[in-house]
C-alpha cells in the first residue's frame, strides 16, 4: 500500500511517500480502507519528533479516517465487510490501508461523506470527553474555547451552542472570530487586540464562565483561572505556549476551582471506546440532523501530505484539513 513515512524529525518537508505492506487486522480490530484522513496538531509534533506514537503503534502518521471496512479480524461481532465507518486510530491514518479497534469505530453519519467523516474522530471525541465529561458543561452554563477557529474549536462552539450552553471564543483575527460567531459563539474574542479576560468579564458582568477549554497553557493558565466563575473548570488539552504555569491556590481555594485536563491517544482501547459510544449516542443524532457539522477547510491527496502540514502550521485554516486518496 502506499502510505506518508516521517523521513526524520523536521519541517513538512520530511513528510515522503512509500510503499508499506498492507497490515493485517488483529484481535478485536478491523481493517480499513482508507478514503480519507484528518489532519491534526498532535501530527504536527510527531513530524517534529516532539510526540511520538505509543509503544507498538505504527510510526505512520494520522489519527482519524473513514472509509470501508476491507477485513474483520477475530472476535468482532459489531463490523460486516464493506461497513461504511469513521475511526479513531493511534496512528497509521496517512496511508491506503489502516487498521482499528472495532470499539472505535462508528457508522459514517447519515448525510455525511467520507470527507466530512473523516473530520469527526480526533476533534468530536476529544471535544465530547474534555467539554462534558470532565468539565460538566450544562445547558445554561458558559464555555470559553481559545483557539475557536481550530478543528477543535469549531467542534467545541458548535456542539455547545446545541446543547444549549453560552459560548465565548478566542482567534487571531478578524475573519476568524466572525467564523466563531457564525457558527454560534456569541462573542468572539481576538486575542491580539484585546484582553480575553476583561471581554470575558465584561460580557458576564463580571461573573465569569463556568468552563474554559484551553489548548494555549503557559501564560494562559492564570489569565484563564481569572476568567473562570466561582465554581468554574478549567480544561487543559494542549500546552502550545508552554507546559510550566504559576497560579495562586488560594484562589482555587477560596472560589472552589477544578483543574483537569486529559490526552487521547495513548489511553487504552477500553476508554476510548467508551467515548466512542457516548459521542455515537449523545452527537450522532446532532450531526445527522444538521445541527453540528464538521468544518472542512481544505482537502489534500495523500502524496500532498506535506502541503497540508504546511498549511496547518500557517494557522490561516478555519476548521479542518482532510487528506483525500484520490490522486495519491
Amino acid at each position: 500500500m502506499i502510505a506518508i513515512e516521517i523521513r526524520e524529525p523536521g519541517g513538512p518537508d520530511v513528510l515522503v511517500t512509500v510503499e508499506r505492506p498492507t497490515p493485517s487486522p488483529g484481535d478485536g480490530e478491523v481493517l480499513i480502507k482508507v478514503a480519507a484522513a484528518g489532519v491534526n496538531r498532535p501530527d504536527i509534533f510527531q513530524r517534529r519528533g516532539r510526540y511520538p506514537p505509543p509503544p507498538g503503534v505504527t510510526d505512520i502518521p494520522g489519527l482519524e479516517i473513514a472509509g470501508t471496512i476491507e477485513r474483520v479480524g477475530p472476535n468482532v461481532d459489531r463490523w460486516r465487510v464493506g461497513d461504511a465507518v469513521c475511526a479513531l486510530v493511534a496512528g497509521g491514518g496517512y496511508a491506503e490501508y489502516c487498521t482499528a479497534p472495532a470499539p472505535q469505530c462508528l457508522p459514517v453519519p447519515r448525510g455525511l461523506d467520507m470527507i466530512a467523516a473523516a473530520a469527526i474522530p480526533e476533534t468530536f471525541f476529544t471535544v465530547w470527553t474534555n467539554v462534558f465529561e470532565r468539565g460538566r458543561l450544562l445547558a445554561g452554563e458558559s464555555l470559553l474555547v481559545h483557539g475557536g477557529s481550530s478543528g477543535i474549536g469549531t467542534t467545541a462552539i458548535q456542539l455547545a451552542r446545541a446543547r444549549g450552553a453560552h459560548v465565548f471564543a478566542t482567534a487571531g483575527s478578524a475573519d476568524k472570530c466572525a467564523a466563531c460567531e457564525r457558527l454560534g459563539a456569541a462573542r468572539a474574542i481576538n486575542y491580539r487586540t484585546e484582553d480575553f479576560v476583561a471581554a470575558v468579564k465584561a460580557a458576564t458582568s463580571g461573573r465569569g464562565v463556568d468552563v474554559v477549554l484551553d489548548m494555549v497553557g503557559g501564560d494562559y493558565f492564570a489569565r484563564n483561572i481569572e476568567a473562570l466563575a466561582v465554581e468554574g473548570r478549567l480544561v487543559e488539552i494542549a500546552t502550545l505556549a508552554g507546559v510550566k504555569a504559576e497560579m495562586n491556590i488560594q484562589t482555587l481555594m477560596q472560589r472552589r476551582l477544578t483543574i483537569t485536563g486529559s490526552t487521547l491517544r495513548a489511553r487504552p482501547i477500553a476508554d476510548k471506546g467508551a467515548i466512542a459510544a457516548a459521542v455515537h449516542a449523545h452527537v450522532w443524532p446532532l450531526v445527522e440532523s444538521g445541527a453540528v457539522r464538521p468544518i472542512v477547510f481544505q482537502t489534500f491527496p495523500l502524496r500532498e501530505a506535506a502541503l497540508a502540514h504546511a498549511l496547518m502550521e500557517s494557522s490561516a485554516h478555519i476548521g479542518k484539513i482532510v487528506l483525500v486518496q484520490r490522486g495519491g
